[in-house]
């Protein structure tokens, strides 16, 4: 067991658990924030990070904070939008620059400014790769508005997902079990209340138990059989 426990209000997910919350395989996770190498016509390249996780590696195993699950959030979206991760870093480094934060997509300022600097990006760069960039700005603005949608921002960055169907419900904050999802208001772990109905055979059981309404606890465990599937 480690010694260290994680700083409180920053959230902690492993690799695995990022990937879980983020439906995404964890292999994309390492690469993205560990880096890789790969070969080409006999020579070894090194890909850098896209940025440096909130936590300090553990026995060389990458451990993530909340601002870090949501930008992973936004890279897995905007590559299912069809952007490549060529793109999507040339405009996380000028975003960079622009909002001041090393985690500039989960910023109020890339929500309302992140068509823009994107586009931007493109030309600042120089490069004809990203000319495209205009052809889908449409699509951009369209992710950054639907990936927002269920986020809470607070102090000009997010604070809060609500990853169950962007209902109230269910919340994923860092300040709350070390940012693990957690029923709103009653604070109960989702994977406590989804257990405790299979251990009890009864939703209205584990409602009366833990006091929370019937209605959230059903939310917990639908969202908990979302993340198994």
């Amino acid at each position: 067991m480690r010694e260290d426990a994680p700083p409180v209000g920053i959230g902690f997910y492993s690799a695995s658990e990022a990937a879980r919350l983020l439906d995404a395989p964890v292999r994309n996770i390492r690469r993205w924030l560990g880096g890789y190498n790969y070969r080409h016509k006999g020579e070894t390249f090194h890909v850098e990070p896209l940025w440096a996780p909130q936590l300090p590696r553990h026995d060389d195993h990458i451990e993530l904070g909340f601002r870090d699950l949501i930008e992973l959030r936004f890279v897995q979206e905007f590559i299912k939008a069809g952007l490549g991760l060529k793109t999507i870093r040339h405009c996380l480094d000028y975003a960079k620059e622009c909002v001041k934060d090393e985690r500039p997509f989960s910023t109020r300022r890339f929500q309302t400014d992140g068509r823009t600097i994107f586009l931007e990006s493109a030309t600042a760069s120089g490069d004809e790769t990203l000319l495209d960039l205009k052809q889908k700005q449409y699509t951009i603005k369209a992710v950054i508005e639907r990936t927002f949608k269920d986020l809470d921002i607070e102090n000009d960055a997010v604070s809060r997902w609500r990853p169950y169907k962007g209902k109230s419900s269910i919340i994923i904050d860092p300040s709350l079990v070390f940012g693990q999802p957690t029923t709103a208001i009653y604070n109960v772990p989702t994977i406590a209340l989804a257990q405790a109905v299979t251990a009890e055979g009864s939703e209205k059981a584990v409602s009366q138990l833990y006091e929370v309404p019937l209605s959230v606890v059903r939310d917990a465990v639908a969202f908990e059989e979302m993340l198994a599937a």
